[in-house]
């Protein structure tokens, strides 16, 4: 089984080197470039659709490396192949053409709706020291709104070089290990294909960048690791239904604030602001290349805790959970991603600390 995995993460790392270059010439040409605005960090006219590289080179490096895997599962993959397909697609003509959010919408959900069609939803669930529970239909609107809501999260985050490609490798990676870990070989194949796609593209898309992902790109990689978390986790008790929240704990996050956010503001949740993680790492006067790297950090400490969360008894899970979400809040009012000046939690224990 060791061949396939390195064999699919290989083509696929070769694949996206050589296409990422052709591919933007051809954004270039068919005119799906991002001109800069108020809200963009970058101040040339940039091409897009470098998503289409990853896409590509993951198809292709599917093909040759599944058949040196037997005793899978060619259902779903073709589930996931072809609903992957699907929302290239939306986000290809996003790029070019601009679409509607509701047409944008409306495509993630038929392919979320596509490979959940294939068998790849959430099953059962175990309630924490407690006995399972069989979702029933639930699973299908429950797996569609998590498919949906993990790609949007990843798109919020693209907004620097490098930033979501990097922290999407970092989730992808921390897919395939814990594949491995539980001997799952369909999903450990498909991270390892994913993950060369993503590297092989990044090395265009770090700062400074050559080429942006565009929605092509950041739609097929959140629908991607959406899927896959959910493949890999169809079972989910309290651990392992935290795990996939905690491998994509960066995007997730942003999202979740940034919902906070324009509800404390009584702002449209669809608005866009500046006031994503990561603007506010860079309003602490770090660099750009910096600023991800940063951000790098705290998705590489999300993808340990992860992987802690699986090898650990339920219990020390609880804390693992409960000093994580500590810290994410503390770190959020530090950088002020909800509202500048809003600290509930310090101002909490700097009156507690004023008592002794």
């Amino acid at each position: 089984m060791e061949i396939a995995y390195i064999v699919g993460f290989v083509v696929a790392l070769a694949m996206a080197l050589g296409l990422t270059p052709l591919v933007k010439k051809f954004a270039v040409r068919v005119g799906a470039v991002d001109a800069p605005n108020q809200r963009k960090v970058h101040t040339r006219i940039m091409p897009r659709l470098g998503g289409l590289a990853i896409y590509l080179a993951f198809m292709a490096a599917i093909m040759i490396a599944l058949p040196l895997v037997s005793g899978e599962k060619p259902h779903v993959i073709w589930g996931l192949l072809l609903g992957g397909t699907i929302v290239t697609i939306v986000g290809a003509l996003d790029d070019r053409f601009d679409l509607s959010p509701k047409v944008k919408l409306l495509g993630q959900i038929a392919a979320a709706s596509v490979v959940v069609s294939f068998g790849v939803k959430v099953d059962f669930v175990t309630l924490p020291f407690g006995d399972g529970t069989q979702m029933g239909w639930l699973s299908i609107p429950i797996t569609i709104f998590w498919i949906v809501g993990v790609t949007n999260a990843i798109n919020l985050i693209d907004g620097l070089d490098g930033l979501a490609a990097g922290v999407s490798a970092i989730a992808t990676g921390t897919i395939f290990v814990l594949a491995l870990i539980m001997g799952n070989i369909t999903v450990a194949v498909l991270s390892a294909v994913l993950l060369g796609s993503i590297l092989g593209f990044l090395f265009f898309n770090f700062h400074p960048a050559k080429i942006f992902m565009g929605d092509s790109g950041a739609l097929f990689l959140g629908f991607s690791l959406a899927a896959l978390s959910v493949l890999g986790f169809k079972q989910a008790t309290l651990v392992s239904f935290v795990v996939p929240i905690f491998i994509l704990g960066v995007p997730l996050s942003d999202t979740f604030f940034a919902i906070v956010r324009r509800t404390l503001n009584k702002t449209p949740i669809s608005a866009a602001d500046k006031n994503h993680l990561h603007h506010c790492i860079l309003a602490l006067g770090l660099s750009h290349r910096n600023s991800v790297l940063v951000i790098y950090a705290i998705a590489a400490m999300f993808a340990l805790s992860a992987i802690l969360l699986s090898t650990v008894a339920q219990w020390v899970a609880l804390i693992v959970i409960a000093v994580t979400l500590l810290v994410l809040q503390v770190g959020a009012e530090l950088i002020g991603i909800v509202q500048k000046g809003r600290r509930p939690v310090i101002n909490f224990v700097q009156r507690l600390l004023s008592l002794k």
